[in-house]
């Protein structure tokens, strides 16, 4: 068959310059023959990568031929740094096999096409042709992994984008809640600090009745006990690691003494846990304090022990008006309240569950809303077995 003679690309007078970059002398004796019967001007060969880019200077071809196995400096290093240097001069890797890794390694340097060395010789003189032009070309024999390859990378980089995109939304949205949080707890902390200031200020300047000082110091120490507390939340960063086995219905015990509407039952006795007690505690308080701020004055909190599949449960129930299903994940969000700050009728700084759900899962268990309904709501703590 007759072979096919290309035409240099439209409006370009001179044929195509190629260089030949083969270790093989044999094959690239039938390059040179194939080149030259498909009217390419071959300007050289070279039998290795450095030898090829010693003569680039000096030969100035449109096209580099490169064998991708060489000794001293393989196609896919001389690639590289001819692509450097020459970054106008297309390459076609040449290589006896479809390595994949090699394929990827070529396209990445630089080459424009990849073309096995049995191809039909049309095809590499195609080849040579797309690559003077600025296009590309695969050699069938490569072109349908090479693309499965590159669909994947595609993916991957799909995902990688999606996950970049979520994370600057993260970004975003904890820098509002930071913002939230700060604006919060100034308000928070400037409530009581005014009044105690204002309290501070009338005993010292005002004349006053012994009734009205004794009604200035209660509200002056109920003002300070509130901030105390409002600080003690945030200490909940104790290292939850430093544990201990403890009777954590012992620690209720303890909180129940705060107010006596608290009661603490168990279906059985309640086995030792491995916790850090004084975190332990604090979970124990914003849960109940959370119960009994919700609750009808007088009605009762109970706190209930159960033996668990996979540790202890304890359940803190209260008499409050439920809590609507959409909004049982969002509380325990640093923050949330379920009133508008302005029209808020139960104090506080939305941290309270937040900070029990963090420390309990710190230990490895969880809180969460177990129940909730017209006639009050449970809130389940988990706490893992004592291994």
């Amino acid at each position: 068959m007759e072979r096919a003679v290309l035409p240099r690309p439209v409006g370009d007078v001179r044929p195509i310059r190629v260089l030949v970059v083969d270790d093989n002398a044999g094959f690239r004796e039938s390059l040179l023959s194939l080149l030259e019967a498909g009217n390419l001007q071959v300007v050289g060969e070279a039998g290795s990568g450095l030898e090829a880019l010693d003569l680039m200077p000096v030969l100035e071809p449109d096209v580099v031929l490169m064998d991708v196995r060489m000794p001293a400096m393989d196609g896919i290093e001389a690639t590289r740094k001819l692509k450097d240097g020459f970054p106008e001069v297309g390459v076609v890797a040449l290589s006896g096999h479809e390595d994949q890794e090699i394929v990827r390694g070529m396209l990445v340097a630089g080459a424009s096409g990849y073309v096995l060395k049995d191809s039909d010789g049309d095809e590499i003189l195609t080849a040579v042709s797309r690559a003077a032009e600025g296009g590309a070309i695969l050699s069938p024999g490569v072109t349908p992994r090479v693309i499965d390859e590159l669909t994947e990378a595609l993916e991957r980089e799909r995902r990688r984008t999606r996950e970049l995109e979520s994370a600057q939304a993260a970004l975003v949205e904890r820098s509002a809640r930071r913002q939230a949080l700060v604006s919060r707890l100034s308000h928070e902390l400037r409530t009581p600090v005014t009044v105690i200031l204002g309290v501070a200020h009338t005993l010292a300047t005002r004349s006053a009745t012994s009734e009205q000082e004794a009604e200035l110091l209660a509200r002056l120490v109920t003002r300070a006990q509130a901030l105390a507390r409002l600080v003690e939340r945030f200490e909940l960063t104790v290292d939850a690691g430093l544990t201990e086995r403890i009777d954590v219905a012992d620690v209720a015990r303890d909180v129940t003494i705060r107010d006596p509407r608290v009661t603490v039952s168990s279906s059985t006795r309640v086995p030792l846990v491995r916790l850090n007690r004084g975190v332990a505690r604090r979970i124990l308080e914003e849960l109940v304090d959370n119960a009994l701020r919700f609750s009808p004055t007088g009605a009762p909190v109970r706190i209930r022990f159960n033996p668990g599949i996979d540790g202890v449960e304890a359940r803190v129930i209260d008499g409050g008006p439920g809590i609507d299903p959409n909004d049982r994940e969002r509380i325990f969000g640093p923050l949330e309240q379920l009133e508008e700050l302005n029209v808020r009728v139960h104090q506080g700084a939305g941290m309270g569950l937040a900070l029990a759900r963090t420390a309990a899962r710190a230990m490895g268990g969880d809180v969460r809303v177990e129940h909730s309904g017209p006639e009050g709501s449970t809130f389940l703590w988990t706490i893992a077995p004592d291994d």
